[in-house]
């Protein structure tokens, strides 16, 4: 049973590791990675000693942040919302209803976001108009604006879908524990609080640990949707940049080597907050 995984990690894994060479190469498509010339540490030099380093990291940094502060525990409080459901039928509708946009392809997600957002014909400058009187309001081409659609986006199409570990945990703690909370005097809030949140702090805290290990590995495909030349002020990642650079650019020596370092970052990050959890909740991924 654990084959065709152990052969998928090892052929899309394991074995194109081969290829980070070029990060210390100037790699030439037809020389191949054997033939092109080494130049060891100068394309991480050439990244940190440019003009949109520190920008990068900067917006890299502030739009996990966001994330963490908005998109990562909003799923804990929808498992709480629905563990609290009394009603079954009502649950299971509501459940199926907040997991159907993560089925939905972010390109028709980012679509929706784009048209809904239409300085002349979006829906959200519509309201704002009728309601309030407002003039009609770029908001993608708005730097100020991006970090809230981008996190918005994302938290409307994964929500649901994150919130199944939760209700997975919920289901594990003992019903016994409710009915003692509750003789005892306390009420929802006190039971969430005493019971329910240390019930499933073990899974909070290894899906932080996971999440913190992507700190600078912010998936490019939302931005790149939703992104424009009027906007990279806040909008543009350390991922964003490798695609352009790489894959656009065709400089593959120095989107390998950027990409290395988001790489190396990221396992320093897991390590530090495995070490950390580990110390403080008892808690860890190893």
């Amino acid at each position: 049973m654990l084959l065709p995984g152990l052969v998928y990690y090892i052929l899309f894994k394991y074995l194109p590791m081969y290829g980070i060479v070029i990060a210390f190469e100037k790699y030439s498509v037809f020389k191949g990675i054997t033939g092109s010339r080494w130049v060891g540490l100068k394309h991480f030099q050439d990244f940190f000693q440019g003009p949109d380093a520190w920008k990068l990291i900067r917006n890299t940094l502030v739009l996990n942040l966001y994330d963490l502060a908005f998109a990562f525990p909003a799923p804990i409080v929808l498992a709480l919302a629905f563990n609290e459901l009394r009603s079954g039928l009502f649950r299971r509708v509501t459940q199926t209803v907040s997991f159907l946009p993560h089925f939905i392809s972010m390109v028709v997600v980012a679509g929706l976001a784009v048209n809904f957002l239409a300085p002349s014909s979006g829906i959200i400058n519509k309201l704002l108009h009728e309601w309030f009187g407002a003039e009609p309001i770029a908001f993608l081409a708005k730097p100020e604006y991006f970090r809230g659609i981008f996190v918005s986006v994302n938290l409307w199409k994964e929500i649901g879908w994150s919130s199944i570990l939760y209700l997975a945990a919920l289901s594990g703690i003992n019903p016994e524990l409710y009915e003692a909370a509750s003789i005892d005097g306390a009420g929802k809030l006190r039971q969430a609080w005493s019971v329910t949140l240390p019930g499933i702090l073990p899974t909070i805290m290894i899906l932080l640990i996971l999440k913190l290990g992507h700190m600078l590995s912010l998936g490019a495909s939302t931005i790149i949707l939703l992104y424009n030349p009027s906007v990279y002020e806040t909008a543009d990642v350390i991922s964003t940049y490798v695609y352009r650079r790489g894959l656009v650019g065709t400089d593959y020596s120095f989107a390998a080597a950027i990409d290395l370092m988001n790489s190396v970052v990221g396992i320093l990050l897991i390590f530090a907050a495995n070490r950390t959890s580990r110390r403080l909740t008892e808690t860890s991924l190893w």
